[in-house]
């Protein structure tokens, strides 16, 4: 058995989730890579997929094999990039993961950008708001929204958003529009929740208690609730620009001092940062801009 072989094919199956598909993209028969990943559970001794008619599943010790086999040939093609092509060449695998909303608008048309300036590289996107773990789940990179929690993982600050109050048009002729933060509670608000996080708003390093009719763990869908004036809503602007510039939405309380957001690109601590990170962190940071371009579109931070 080749162990480097069977690796792959299980890495494979595993990503993709099926013999045929792994097969295909491998350029191998089915019956090939079925016989490397059960060579492969043979030598470690150990069940690394659970087979059913319809799906197969990871066992326990197929998902911790799993992200171990990812950070090897991870690194095997750094190594070979490095050796074989030279560090300049971006090739190989780079996995992302983002938050969704922001990852569709603003982060998926810069991956395939990417990929165009780097036609060796693959690169797999997941987009959820769900805080992955980088290590276990094999990503080369996240980009977080917000503070970060103590690791060991390796922050670099990409570029900021604002959060912005906002209300419809309709809203504010109807309800009337709040002349500063103490009277936020007498309106109707519309609530970002996230996990056990709570749906108090922020302002500096205080919170405010709020209430309405609508909360989400989607800031879109309070944003189109907010665009049919069902409240005010608190969202960081990439989520309001266009809204905002349409005149759906009209921001509020403008005068209050600003609150930002920090937008970090998250990776694993490593000796030598691999160049498809490196370099395409650079192009997010660039891209983006300081303040980042879905605000200067609409005037803000140029104060």
């Amino acid at each position: 058995m080749n162990l480097l072989d069977a690796m792959t094919a299980f890495v494979r199956v595993a990503e993709l989730g099926s013999y045929t598909r792994a097969a295909e993209a491998l350029d191998l028969s089915r019956t090939r890579v079925s016989r490397q990943v059960m060579d492969l559970e043979e030598h470690l001794g150990v069940r690394l997929l659970q087979r059913t008619t319809r799906r197969l599943h990871l066992t326990e010790a197929g998902e911790r094999y799993l992200a171990r086999a990812l950070g090897i040939l991870q690194a095997l093609e750094e190594a070979e990039a490095e050796v074989g092509r030279g560090a300049s060449e971006i090739r190989g695998r780079l996995r992302v993961n983002g938050p969704m909303s922001f990852g569709t608008r603003y982060l998926a048309p810069l991956v395939a950008r990417f990929m165009v300036e780097h036609p060796a590289l693959e690169v797999r996107l997941d987009l959820n708001d769900r805080r992955v773990d980088l290590l276990e789940e094999g990503y080369d990179l996240a980009i977080r929204i917000g503070s970060l929690p103590d690791s060991s993982l390796v922050a670099r600050r990409l570029t900021r958003c604002r959060l912005l109050l906002c209300a419809s048009p309709g809203y504010l002729a109807e309800h009337g529009e709040p002349r500063d933060l103490a009277e936020l509670e007498r309106h109707r608000c519309l609530r970002y929740r996230s996990g056990h996080s709570g749906t108090d708003w922020q302002f500096g390093g205080s919170d405010l208690s709020v209430r309405g009719p609508l909360e989400s763990n989607n800031g879109d869908v309070l944003t189109q609730a907010a665009e049919l004036g069902l409240g005010i809503v608190q969202q960081p602007s990439f989520l309001v620009t266009e809204s905002v510039r349409s005149g759906r939405l009209v921001p509020i309380l403008s005068h209050e001092p600003p609150v930002t957001l920090d937008i970090h690109g998250l990776y694993p601590a490593r000796r030598h940062l691999p160049a498809k990170v490196e370099h395409f962190l650079e192009l997010l940071a660039e891209a983006w801009g300081e303040p980042p371009h879905w605000e200067r579109e609409l005037g803000l931070g140029l104060e």
